[in-house]
């Protein structure tokens, strides 16, 4: 049996994530310890201000999303399951990590530095992102090129068919919100975001990340990712570096990462890690594939029933 492990990104977390897991399994405890007494009080007390904030937001998804991966191997016999994984965004390095490419300390060092980096491009370049419903990708990318005479504004979020994120300067997004509507669009939402991620304006924290994924060795996976940058299957390590420094500045290929771990024979996909805005998103793809998730002891007994049946 094919299973695919997704893994989420940042706007998945939310306050006390992973003490169901944490209070129950030495695995999941060891984990979350390793990541600092003052990131586990950010996980498990907030407050939301706090987890909120992307230097924060982007280790601790990665922690309690490595938790609840550790808890499912253990509780699985590996040997009757082939894997591959794909992670959104940040979720990429938790996909890596459980695809054996790095350690879970090493992880948490780059994803600590990328939350930092991605940060600090935010600041330097305020924007923000916004999602749009019911346009085809070449019509929202025409939408974007008409609006970009007010500033930066680029599709970054390739999340399903009819949902495509755009990110860049405020006045610009608003412009291409405003396009977007009069050509059809079904629904814009203006998100919640601290900076415009995956565009251009990222390209600072891009170079910084390149500087410090020098510091790291990469090693050969048990099974193979599905990176953001091309959507393509990677189990060579020598080349993951080079994709995680494109991946900053550059679209997420979901759709198509799902649409080819498909293509691949996978049938069954498991969310490994907060919250279930992956599995919704599967539902739109393709909606005949099974999807489970593990975020809390409920949701993995459920996920080992399906399993084991």
């Amino acid at each position: 049996m094919k299973i695919g492990l997704i893994f989420p990104g940042q706007g998945s977390q939310v306050v006390g994530m992973g003490k169901d897991l944490y209070d129950k399994y030495p695995k999941a405890k060891e984990i979350i310890d390793l990541a600092g007494d003052e990131l586990k009080k950010i996980i498990f007390e907030g407050p939301e201000e706090t987890l909120k904030i992307t230097k924060y937001t982007q280790p601790a998804i990665f922690t309690v999303s490595m938790a609840a991966f550790e808890v499912l191997k253990e509780n699985i016999d590996a040997s009757k399951f082939e894997f591959v994984a794909a992670g959104h965004s940040l979720g990429e390095y938790s996909a890596l990590c459980a695809a054996g490419f790095f350690s879970f300390e090493n992880g948490l060092s780059m994803v600590k530095a990328r939350g930092e980096f991605i940060q600090k491009a935010s600041q330097e370049n305020p924007g923000t992102m916004a999602a749009i419903m019911g346009l085809e990708k070449q019509v929202l990318e025409d939408v974007c090129k008409k609006a970009s005479e007010f500033g930066v504004v680029e599709p970054v979020n390739f999340n399903s068919p009819g949902q495509i994120v755009i990110a860049g300067t405020v006045a610009a997004v608003e412009k291409a919100v405003e396009l977007a509507t009069a050509a059809g669009a079904l629904k814009c939402v203006v998100l919640n975001v601290s900076g415009p991620f995956h565009s251009s304006l990222m390209s600072s924290a891009a170079d910084s990340m390149a500087q410090e994924l020098k510091k790291y060795t990469f090693t050969a996976p048990a099974f193979g990712v599905y990176t953001n940058c091309d959507a393509l299957l990677t189990t060579d390590s020598t080349i993951v570096k080079d994709k995680l420094f494109k991946q900053i500045k550059s679209a997420v290929k979901w759709d198509e990462s799902i649409q080819n771990a498909i293509s691949g024979g996978v049938e069954t996909f498991i969310e490994v890690g907060p919250g279930k805005v992956l599995s919704g998103l599967l539902r739109r793809i393709d909606r005949s594939k099974k999807a489970l998730n593990i975020e809390d002891e409920a949701s993995l007994q459920k996920t080992l029933a399906a399993l084991n049946a």
